[in-house]
């Protein structure tokens, strides 16, 4: 069949309908693209700025971590320096009650034992004695011709005083060879005891004195019976 002219034009319409067609889904394609794209941008836009408050976000942690651990530190050496003098003011504190004690159990050393048998010649505070290095110091020292007794003091009386002191009238002698010939008895003395401390000590075959009003008194019952080192 011949192919008229009718037919060419047609066809042709057709083929300019069909490129119109394919020209405006590449608009619209093109228009998605664009969409897409901007989209893409304004995505990329909000994570740059979610990065950039992240970013400061943790420069402020940062920040406050440097700042808490400063403070944390400035209160550690604040804590220190506290303790430190608050240790230096118990310390002088203890040592004056503990020349307290020492004043009051020196004088009445001296009646407190001869009711138990022990007459008194004399009483003697701090006594020091240095031997190759070592040094010993008894708190009160209470002498007769066949007697000499060691006084512990302190104004409060722990356990672990009381075996620190054992163990030092185990060396007496070494210390004290003048008095190798005399019984050599313990005694402890406070104002407080630790829970337990006096029976402890009373165990061990020492003497325990305590405070009485304004002097100071044997708590051991008649029946004891005081060790000798």
């Amino acid at each position: 069949m011949a192919t008229t002219a009718d037919d060419v034009w047609r066809l042709l319409a057709e083929l300019a309908e069909s490129q119109k067609e394919t020209e405006r889904r590449f608009r619209e394609t093109d228009q998605k693209f664009q969409e897409t794209a901007r989209r893409f941008q304004e995505t990329d836009r909000k994570f740059q700025e979610t990065d950039r408050k992240f970013q400061e976000s943790d420069h402020k942690l940062q920040e406050s971590r440097q700042t808490l651990d400063r403070v944390i530190a400035e209160t550690r050496r604040d804590m220190a320096e506290s303790n430190r003098q608050l240790n230096q003011q118990l310390g002088a504190l203890g040592g004056k009650w503990g020349l307290f004690v020492e004043n009051m159990v020196a004088p009445a050393c001296k009646t407190l034992f001869l009711d138990r048998g022990i007459p008194v010649h004399r009483v003697s505070q701090r006594v020091q004695v240095i031997r190759d290095g070592d040094t010993m110091e008894i708190d009160v020292l209470v002498q007769n011709q066949n007697h000499v007794l060691a006084v512990e003091v302190k104004s409060s009386l722990s356990v672990d005083d009381i075996k620190e002191f054992v163990e030092d009238l185990q060396r007496f002698h070494q210390f004290f060879p003048e008095h190798a010939e005399r019984h050599l008895y313990g005694a402890v003395a406070g104002i407080a005891f630790d829970q337990g401390a006096d029976r402890y000590a009373y165990r061990q075959g020492l003497f325990v004195l305590a405070q009485s009003g304004e002097t100071m008194q044997i708590l051991n019952d008649a029946t004891f019976e005081p060790k000798a080192w």
